[in-house]
């Protein structure tokens, strides 16, 4: 039997892979990549995104001002407390400059942002057409460019020697095919959509978690990659978390199930009380910490509560709201105390303040005197009807992966870098996100770290 032969082996199907593949293809590289999932469902966790953060010096025809390096370090600190490889993360954030003309360069098309509360015009560049087609794009120029890409076909084994990968066993349903490279990219996720391992650090709970990203992310290459000796870095219980609609599927429901009306009201557990400031700060730096913050709840549950005031201020739900002329009976429909949910909203109602109420600022409305304030946005909820959604927490991507340098190349348990073996994108996302997330820095990563190690695995194979 003839044994294939690639000089670059990407296995992913996302936004990381697809950069690793082009970029290694233009190096002049012969690219295998392979993809877990069936053709329909390419693309990992890019097909449920819609935008990408990057810096840049001046506003262009989408994005509507600056936003230096220096905003970005800070917002990155902010939300993840410091806890980031600072040289990773200054490296990423100054190479994120180039990605508008480079993914434009392969044919990734921007649009304006959305409103409502996730206001990114400054900072984020929006595909058209939203990830999908920004996937579509990238593997058009991947094929034209000659790379091979095989879908159903999972790395269910890498041959490493003193660091160095020698060969990749993929399956392909029933059939199995050991493949010989000069080099390796892993750009194949975390675990996310993994439930047994979730369980390993969350306990029982973790069976009451929406994942939604692709049910494919089941990180059998991490795995791989940790018991052949590679470096592993981050705490398994830290990802990408937010607050979805109850109601979403099992997998891959995506971001339109993402709920982002949780600074307009009030946000009570199974017991009917609040655990949270609900207008901590902008919605795009605290929406991802919600999925933790409900993770952490009785029996992983929670209920977001608004009024006809805020009904038409966000982007809705698939699912229809829970809908009652009265607090006490939208909570009872909701399965809650009616009673006990009542006084809670009653009492936050008696303890706002202020009257300036503009969410696109930080605002003067905000509660006093209660256990649990909220900072802004505070208006009572006394409008009718009033409305009510479940929450689950919604784990998009998990942080737990290898460690990585500069050049992308993998690190081994023993401090030396692997010969020939790079990742990019949510494997690695941990160098950079110890904790806490940035709206749009995983394209960031993905992207900056698909081309470096493209190219620093096209470069390894030619030598």
């Amino acid at each position: 039997m003839t044994v294939r032969n690639y000089d670059v082996l990407v296995a992913g199907g996302g936004n990381a892979a697809v950069c690793a593949a082009i970029t290694a293809a233009r190096d002049g590289a012969s690219v295998l990549l392979v993809e877990a999932a069936p053709k329909f469902w390419r693309g990992g966790n890019t097909r449920h995104t819609r935008n990408c953060r990057i810096a840049h010096d001046s506003a262009n025809e989408v994005l509507t001002g600056p936003y230096p390096v220096e905003e970005y370090m800070e917002d990155l600190l902010r939300v993840t407390d410091g806890e980031t490889d600072m040289k990773l993360a200054q490296m990423t954030l100054e190479q994120s400059k180039d990605l508008w003309d480079w993914l434009n360069e392969q044919g990734v098309l921007f649009q304006p942002s959305m409103g409502g509360t996730l206001t990114l015009s400054r900072t984020n560049a929006f595909f058209l057409g939203g990830g999908k087609a920004m996937l579509n794009a990238l593997y058009r120029t991947a094929l034209s460019l000659g790379v091979t890409v095989e879908y159903d076909t999972e790395v269910i084994d890498v041959d490493i020697v003193d660091g160095f990968a020698k060969t990749v066993t993929v399956q392909k349903g029933e059939d199995t095919e050991t493949i010989s490279i000069r080099a390796f990219i892993a750009a194949s996720g975390g675990f996310e959509a993994n439930i047994d391992w979730l369980k390993e650090a969350w306990g029982p709970s973790a069976e009451n978690f929406l994942i939604r990203g692709t049910p494919y992310n089941k990180g059998r290459v991490l795995r791989i990659m940790m018991d052949r000796g590679v470096q592993i870095l981050g705490d398994p219980k830290q990802c990408h978390a937010v607050a979805i609609d109850g109601r979403a599927p099992k997998f891959d429901g995506g971001l339109i199930t993402r709920l982002d009306c949780v600074p307009f009201g009030v946000v009570v557990n199974a017991n009917g009380e609040r655990f949270y400031d609900e207008g901590e700060d902008f919605w795009p730096k605290r929406y991802a910490i919600w999925g933790r913050l409900v993770a952490a709840q009785p029996e992983q549950v929670g209920y977001v509560l608004i009024d006809e005031k805020s009904i038409n201020s966000f982007m809705p739900s698939p699912f229809p709201p829970d809908k009652a002329d009265t607090i006490e009976e939208l909570a009872e429909i909701m399965g809650l105390d009616g009673a006990k949910v009542k006084a809670t909203v009653e009492e936050f109602n008696k303890a706002c303040r202020g009257t300036n109420f503009n969410h696109n600022e930080h605002d003067d409305c905000h509660t006093e005197g209660l256990e649990i304030n909220k900072t802004h946005w505070a208006r009572p909820i006394d409008k009718p009807p009033f409305y009510g959604y479940s929450l689950r927490p919604g784990i998009t991507f998990t942080y737990l992966g290898v460690k990585v340098n500069s050049d992308a190349r993998m690190i081994m348990a023993d401090g030396k870098p692997s010969g020939n073996m790079f990742a990019s994108g949510e494997i690695m996302a941990g160098n950079i996100l110890g904790k806490g997330y940035l709206a749009g820095i995983g394209m960031t990563i993905g992207s900056v770290f698909g081309r470096i190690a493209g190219r620093e695995a096209a470069g390894n194979a030619r030598n």
